[in-house]
């Protein structure tokens, strides 16, 4: 695909008080497919199965748009003869009345047909987009993160909506192309019936139409397909600089930012009008067509009347029939267009359903129970997020019932990654975990999810009341359990100060509470979904002290009867650890309690000094040691 060419600095001169790109960097540019081929079986055969639940609804629609068509075919021919029948038997109002009757006839038929067609179809497509956006969702809550990793949110909120609402359109009209074949071709069946020769004669506009339709289709193509790609490349931006906006006024960036949006928006803005004038201009070209047509009519078909050849009537209805006989070909031209948007946007739904889901259960997987007794394997455990780069590499360590286990290392050692493959986030590349027993890979999802408790460095909350995002991993929780867990980590406190209480709403992700009661808050959910292991990532790495000792407190009574995994910086919950596993590289370097790892004088005594205490409480030789190390570095 070409790309589009936002640096002409002389397209400034064509839209006054706009100007040249300036900003050199900003979100990753991604091509994406807008037209394809307007057929493309795979697509249909995919589309049709959401719409096969509704079929009856289909052909109901189908016979509606056919009668409907009949309907418009008829009218015409209807005026034509009693138009005849009043001129030509002496002002005998039988045929005048049986005409009326069938015109009255005939529009009750045509309204009832529209009826019936704009409603089955409404419906049938309104319900097809529900389902599509049902089964991308579920299967996009269930792909590994591994896929979410690589994958712009942008891109897929783009498939979800945009996409969706492309199909959509496609659904809405294809039914209504049907009837704009049947009308086409019935018109020109009918023109030849009246008069051949005048029919012919008024149909020799057609080979015009159909050569500037070759010479504006390819050009309308990549016009249409610049202006959706770089709405789409403006919508990354403005969500990008949406959900970044606190770090962008952090970083003082609000001008880089706004430059970076707006050569988006100008390409948008260059790549629309252009597109808007392509749309705009087979308009006029099919008007003067029918113009010229009807003229045609008017001078061809009035001589012959003068010479006795041709019945008014017949004129009448050629007038009308030619009034109507463009309008399908519009009507199919736009459905050309709107069949290409919905094949590439059908491929490019499908494309999420099938997303492989790498992790997913077993058919004879079993189910885990909370009777297990906690206890987390890691057996030559080989893993990386590319094959290729393994980030741990050959780790061992068992962690037993009730334990609390400390994983620390230098950032990149494979901490993090450890605990994610524990919730089986990710798949190992070899070697196994165990929890309670079982390999990750031989147990429900669902059943480890709910035995599997983490609490991250920044707590996610949802929209809703905080009644329901600390019962959010156990819907059956009262408020009675949500209280009781509330006030074991030292959160009830401050959410009873709040004017609501536990049902206070949250705004997004908790903004309107400080990170630290987020955090809290987050400890009072794994605390009600009462876990058998908990893994903490880092969970405290940015509450302030205070807080800390808040959550050191709660730790004890999260932790006790419960097996912990923690990842932390932090002095306090590391020496209270039962052991520390230390990680360097993706390799388990050394294990013991904190005071067996000082006495060896590894990494962790290295770690420790540097960044846990200070130096008044370590031994001389060691801070000689430290001192040497960072005189090295």
């Amino acid at each position: 695909m070409s790309s589009i060419n936002v640096d002409d600095e002389s397209d400034s001169a064509t839209f006054p008080g706009q100007r040249p790109p300036r900003a050199t960097v900003g979100s990753a540019h991604i091509e994406e497919e807008v037209f394809g081929k307007a057929y493309d079986p795979r697509t249909v055969r995919r589309i049709w199965e959401f719409v096969h639940p509704y079929r009856m609804r289909i052909y109901l629609s189908v016979a509606a748009v056919l009668v409907f068509t009949a309907t418009q075919l008829a009218i015409p021919l209807i005026i034509g003869f009693a138009i005849d029948a009043g001129m030509t038997q002496g002002g005998d109002t039988t045929n005048l009345v049986w005409a009326i009757a069938a015109f009255a006839t005939v529009v009750v038929l045509n309204f009832a047909a529209s009826w019936v067609q704009e409603k089955q179809v409404g419906q049938v497509a309104e319900n097809v987009l529900f389902d599509m956006r049902r089964a991308m969702f579920a299967r996009l809550q269930a792909v590994s993160l591994s896929f979410m990793d690589k994958t712009e949110v942008g891109r897929l909120m783009s498939r979800l909506q945009g996409d969706v609402n492309s199909m959509q359109e496609f659904l809405e009209t294809s039914v209504i192309s049907i009837g704009d074949l049947v009308l086409l071709f019935g018109i020109v069946g009918v023109l030849l019936s009246l008069d051949w020769a005048l029919g012919l004669l008024t149909l020799a506009t057609m080979p015009a139409l159909f050569i500037v339709r070759i010479f504006w289709l390819p050009r309308a193509k990549r016009a249409f397909w610049a202006a959706h790609e770089t709405n789409s490349a403006t919508n990354g931006a403005m969500a990008e600089g949406i959900n970044g906006v606190r770090t962008i006024q952090n970083l003082d960036r609000q001008h880089v930012n706004f430059d970076l949006y707006d050569d988006k928006a100008w390409a948008n803005h260059k790549t629309q009008l252009t597109g808007s004038k392509y749309a705009q201009v087979m308009v006029p070209i099919v008007d003067t067509l029918t113009g010229i047509s009807m003229a045609t009519v008017i001078v061809v078909g009035g001589s012959m009347v003068l010479n006795g050849g041709l019945q008014v009537g017949v004129i009448v209805a050629f007038l009308f029939y030619i009034q109507r006989f463009f309008d399908p070909i519009r009507s199919l031209t736009m459905q050309y267009s709107i069949m290409q948007r919905a094949m590439t946007s059908g491929r490019r739904i499908t494309e999420v359903l099938d997303v492989p889901v790498s992790i997913a259960d077993k058919p004879d997987a079993k189910t885990l129970t909370g009777d297990m007794d906690g206890s987390v394997d890691f057996d030559n455990v080989v893993f990386g997020y590319d094959p290729k780069r393994p980030v741990l590499k050959n780790v061992s360590f068992h962690v037993n019932p009730g334990e609390t286990v400390a994983l620390v290392g230098p950032t990149g050692s494979g901490k993090t990654s450890a605990m994610a493959l524990v919730h089986r986030f990710y798949e190992v590349q070899s070697g196994a975990v165990r929890v309670g027993g079982f390999d990750v890979r031989d147990i429900t999802q669902e059943s480890l999810g709910e035995q599997v408790a983490m609490v991250l460095q920044e707590p996610f909350l949802f929209t809703g009341s905080v009644f329901e995002n600390i019962r959010y991993n156990k819907a059956s929780a009262t408020l009675d359990d949500v209280i009781a867990a509330s006030k074991a980590v030292g959160a009830h406190e401050f959410i009873a100060r709040l004017p609501d209480g536990y049902d206070t709403i949250l705004e997004q992700r908790g903004s309107n509470f400080s990170l630290g009661q987020r955090q809290l808050l987050s400890f009072a959910r794994a605390l009600v979904a009462d876990a058998k292991i908990l893994v903490l990532d880092e969970a405290t790495a940015n509450i302030d002290s205070y807080t800390e000792r808040q959550i050191q407190k709660a730790l004890e009574t999260l932790l006790e009867g419960r097996t912990g995994l923690v990842i932390a910086h932090r002095l306090a919950t590391i020496r209270g650890a039962d052991r520390i596993i230390v990680l360097q590289n993706g390799e388990l370097i050394e294990q013991g309690n904190h005071d067996q790892l000082m006495a060896k004088n590894g990494l962790y005594a290295r770690l420790y000094t540097m960044n846990y205490a200070s130096f008044d409480d370590i031994p001389d030789e060691l801070v000689n040691s430290v001192s040497e190390e960072k005189g090295r570095t």
